[in-house]
This record gives C-alpha cells, sequence and structure tokens, in this order.
C-alpha cells in the first residue's frame, strides 16, 4: 500500500513539474489533429489526482500558484476553481496585473495573453 501511494504521488509531482514550466495553455486538444500535449495530459492528471486525493494535490497547486511560470500559475488558479472557488477567485485576483505573456490554444487556434488578461477574463466568466 504504502509503494503504491509513493508512486501516485511522484507521478502527479511529475505532472505538476511539468506545469511548473509551461509556456502553453491549453485544456484540450490542439491543431487540426486535436493533439493532447504533454502539458494538457499533465494538468488531467492532476484534475484527476483531485478528485482522488483532494488535501495532497492541494498542497502541490499551492505551490505551483506560488512558483510556476504564468501558464502554469494559471494552471494552478484553473485547478483552483474545481475544489475551493474563493480560493481560486482570490488567485486570479492576484495574477491580474501580471503583464507575463504566455500561448493559449483553444482548439486549432493559437494565441497569446498576458496572465493579467487570462485572470481578468476568468473573474468575469465566474
Amino acid at each position: 500500500m504504502f509503494g503504491m501511494r509513493n508512486a501516485w504521488q511522484r507521478k502527479i509531482s511529475a505532472a505538476v513539474d511539468e506545469l511548473a514550466t509551461a509556456d502553453t495553455l491549453a485544456f484540450g486538444g490542439t491543431g487540426f489533429a486535436g493533439t493532447l500535449l504533454p502539458v494538457t495530459e499533465a494538468y488531467l492528471r492532476v484534475e484527476a489526482a483531485l478528485g482522488e486525493h483532494p488535501e495532497e494535490v492541494r498542497e502541490q497547486i499551492d505551490r505551483l500558484l506560488a512558483k510556476g511560470s504564468p501558464a502554469g500559475r494559471a494552471y494552478a488558479a484553473t485547478l483552483l476553481e474545481r475544489v475551493d472557488p474563493a480560493a481560486a477567485r482570490a488567485a486570479w485576483e492576484s495574477l491580474r496585473d501580471d503583464p507575463t505573456e504566455f500561448t493559449t490554444f483553444v482548439g486549432c487556434v493559437m494565441g497569446r495573453s498576458t496572465l493579467g488578461d487570462y485572470a481578468t477574463q476568468r473573474l468575469a466568466a465566474a
């Protein structure tokens, strides 16, 4: 049992590390082929683990929010929306003035956004 737990924790740590260095925000398939980027797969792994192990994964998300790349912090705030809407809102509000940019994908459309603009959009949509 203990060994199994370590395995999933390592897997989630690796996924969070992937998100922490992300320069692209994509929640689904990208491009005409609908390919899942490694960072999207990592996000989906963390999202699934959040349902199974909320407390342990929450610590990882908080670390990602504090130390991640701009896209990584956007992933962290999005994950928080699933478990703690108030914390998610606070996270988005703290990111509203961040001028750093990252790449976004919505389907096959690639774009650029600043973290601040993205946070403002998420707050408006909430």
